[in-house]
């Protein structure tokens, strides 16, 4: 992107985004016998909940580190060291989502490989 389209951004209002902070609690104590053989009942945070938390805290770091660029290229930001903790903060989070990804695709790939007999 072009400093003057860095420029326009900045003029556009663009303020920083904190990401949504989840909260989790415990799963309820077992009130009666457990039994392995039976279908398990959900509990807690459902799976694909979990992974859109963590695409929405993601997408929050990484506009955050974008503003504070649009900031610091316009020269309203005070301290150039608030975009540079956000970039890498921003660059971290990626790599770690990435990371997680490569593993659900190799779990699921592996389940696909399974022979059912």
């Amino acid at each position: 992107m072009s400093v003057s389209g860095i420029e326009s951004l900045g003029a556009a209002g663009f303020t920083p985004m904190t990401p949504p902070v989840a909260t989790v609690s415990a799963p309820p104590a077992p009130t009666g016998p457990t039994s392995l053989s039976g279908p398990a009942e959900p509990s807690g945070i459902a799976f694909g909940d979990l992974v859109l938390d963590g695409l929405d805290r993601l997408d929050g770091v990484q506009r955050n580190a974008d503003q504070l660029a649009v900031k610091a290229a316009t020269g309203d930001l005070a301290n150039i060291h608030d975009y540079t903790v956000a970039a890498t903060e921003a660059q971290v989070t990626t790599q770690m989502t990435v990371a997680i990804r490569n593993k659900a695709v190799e779990a699921f790939q592996e389940i696909m490989r399974m022979q059912v007999g």
